[in-house]
């Protein structure tokens, strides 16, 4: 999938597996509002029946900075390799829980930002299986520690990670609204 909306129209139209995203523990399904005071902190993802293999999950803001004039979009609002199944599983919506343990990420996560008297934005969560030799460096991961800067989030070229880095469909995704 090239572009952000045909990830967004699978995320829409597919069934399983499911990608659950939290945060601070509250669970936020497809679609759902959740205030953009609550997004600042890193969500938690789970997936049903995730095995063994290694995800990379991402988070691009589909409307900036205005539902009616995104000029700025995508903004990328989260890159982060190397997830893996962990022992949490929640048994409200059969999904385990993926951790990054000492991977680090490539675009730090960054809360939903709609400017003051916007719509709500669209805020997609996508998850790949990682491809092998997967190297963060190549797309944009800062020294350890630093974070991101806005410019090198905003029109995030998708379409370009995707194909360079060569991760094929989504295997999940989920999607919610914040302003």
């Amino acid at each position: 999938m090239a572009t952000v909306e045909a990830a967004l129209a699978f995320v829409q139209t597919s069934s399983t597996p499911k990608l659950t995203v939290s945060f601070d523990g509250k669970v936020v399904g497809n679609g759902e509002h959740i205030p953009k005071a609550e997004t600042h902190v890193a969500p938690t993802v789970s997936l049903t029946s995730p095995g063994s293999d290694t995800y990379l999950a991402l988070c691009v803001d589909l409307d900036a900075p205005f539902i009616s004039f995104p000029f700025l979009s995508p903004i990328l609002h989260w890159l982060q390799p190397g997830l893996r199944a962990g022992a949490t599983s929640s048994s409200e919506s059969g999904a385990t829980e993926l951790t990054a343990s000492d991977t680090p990420y490539v675009f730090d996560y960054r809360g939903a930002g709609p400017p003051p008297g916007a719509a709500p934005h669209r805020y997609v969560f996508l998850l790949y299986r990682q491809p092998e030799g997967f190297e963060g460096k190549v797309f944009g991961q800062p020294d350890e520690g630093q974070k991101v800067g806005l410019m090198k989030r905003v029109r995030y070229d998708f379409g370009g990670l995707v194909a360079r880095a060569g991760l094929g469909e989504p295997v999940a995704g989920s999607w919610v609204v914040s302003n």
